[in-house]
Parts: structure tokens; C-alpha cells; sequence
């Protein structure tokens, strides 16, 4: 852990970014592998427009799986700080998700973007409507809107666009802290969150199991498990906005 921010009192606008990492120490899989594997499947079988126009059955029942998969796990410590920390923050705060599981969700988070979908939603590809789902879908299943088998994962998948872009650009582009916790810094535009970030004035950290690949990017970094790293810091960070207020 390097040095204190140079100023954790005066943040009015605070931006984090949660990835893979946060999910993981609920016992979520990250799916891929060493050798860029889902669960056994290439990247371009699963998670790309091709593979379900290709081979919808095995998409679908890839999502089903991971849909499935949510009932047996919970938010952790660094799901329910997150939660907590916006309660208690006067200041301006958005948390931006890559992962699409439900955790930030079931802990208590309002103020939230999941920028790759959601597990839990489906979309219809004809009228790109958007349901609240928990169900398998199947090949039978029908769209409510136009009662046809039209439903898709409300997933972007390689080669689509992120969801909230605009709201998440303007938030980085104002924000004074850029926390970034459980990524690998591999998925662009993600990846390059911390730049926009700088180039803001922001001051920024990194709270990871391990460096990421754009680890040199950020000014702070504290190495260790989500669960137990992050809540001790936003504890203190929120102390101090607190007796900032107050003085």
C-alpha cells in the first residue's frame, strides 16, 4: 500500500469501477482461463453476435448455466461496503460494474451501471426491450412484446458496444477519485477508465489481488483481497470526507 492521497477530504466525486476480481471472493467464476476459455467453450463460441447467430442452443444454454449459478452465491465484504459507502456519502458517487452478475445489486447498490449487461435481464432482438429474467430460456421461450423466440442475454458480448457509455464518460471527466477494485486492466474500454480519469484531475487507486496490466496508470495501490482491502479503505476515506464536513 503506497501513501495516502494527497487530498481524501476535499472529494466531491467519486467514480468506481468494479471487475471480475470483486465477484471472485463470492465464489463466481471468471470463466476464462489461461488458455481463453468459458467453462470449456472458445470466447468466439459464447460471447460474440456470431456465435449466437451461429449456434444460439449452445449460447443460450452457456447464460443459462451462469443465470443458474447466481442462486448459490452472495455479496461479499467489498460488495456491502461499496453498498454502504454510498449511503453514508454526501458527495457524488457512481459505481460502474464489468461484471453482469447481481451482487452489487442484492448488496444494497443504487447508484450502479453494469456496462456489460446483466445476467438476471434478457432483450428481445427485434424490438431490443428489456425484462427482468431468472428463468433458463430455451428455444421455445417467447418475447413478451412480440411473442416470437426472439429473447437474447442481456449480455454485450466481443464486438458490441458497452452499455452507459455517455454517463459513464461524464462522470470520469468530472470526477476528483477513480478507484478501481478486481480488474485486470485486459478489457478495453474499461481499461482505459483511469487515463480519462487523470486527464480529469482525478486522484486514482488501485485495490487489486494483484497489479493489472495498467497498474502504472494509477498513483496508489493496495494489493490484497477485495474483501478485506476495500472496506478498510473506504472506512477511512469516508472518515475523512466526514470530519472534512464537519470542521
Amino acid at each position: 500500500m503506497t501513501a495516502n492521497s494527497a487530498r481524501p477530504y476535499a472529494y466531491q466525486r467519486i467514480v468506481v469501477l468494479t471487475g471480475a476480481g470483486i465477484s471472485a471472493e463470492s465464489g463466481v467464476n471468471t470463466f476464462r482461463d489461461n488458455g481463453g476459455l468459458w467453462e470449456n467453450h472458445r470466447i468466439e463460441d459464447v460471447a460474440t453476435p456470431e456465435a449466437f447467430e451461429r449456434n444460439p442452443e449452445l449460447v443460450q444454454r452457456f447464460y443459462n448455466l451462469r443465470r443458474a449459478q447466481l442462486t448459490e452465491v452472495k455479496p461479499n465484504a467489498a460488495h456491502l461496503a461499496l453498498a454502504n459507502f454510498e449511503q453514508e456519502y454526501d458527495g457524488e458517487f457512481l459505481l460502474v460494474t464489468q461484471n453482469v452478475d447481481d451482487l452489487h445489486d442484492r448488496a444494497g447498490s443504487q447508484k450502479l451501471l453494469h456496462m456489460h449487461g446483466e445476467l438476471k435481464k434478457v432483450r428481445c432482438v427485434r424490438t431490443h426491450r428489456v425484462y427482468d429474467w431468472s428463468d433458463d430460456i430455451t428455444d421455445n421461450t417467447l418475447c413478451e412484446c412480440c411473442q416470437q423466440p426472439n429473447l437474447r442475454p442481456h449480455i454485450v458480448w466481443f464486438g458490441e458496444m458497452p452499455l452507459f457509455m455517455d454517463e459513464i464518460y461524464r462522470a470520469l471527466q468530472s470526477c476528483d477519485l477513480f478507484i478501481s477494485v478486481g480488474t485486470s486492466g485486459h478489457v478495453y474500454p474499461a481499461a482505459g477508465f483511469v487515463e480519462l480519469a487523470t486527464q480529469a484531475g482525478a486522484d486514482t487507486i488501485e485495490i487489486n489481488l494483484e497489479p493489472s496490466q495498467v497498474k502504472d496508470a494509477f498513483q496508489e495501490h493496495i494489493y490484497g483481497k477485495a474483501g478485506l482491502m476495500l472496506p478498510m479503505y473506504l472506512t477511512k476515506l469516508l472518515q475523512a470526507c466526514q470530519a472534512s464536513k464537519d470542521a
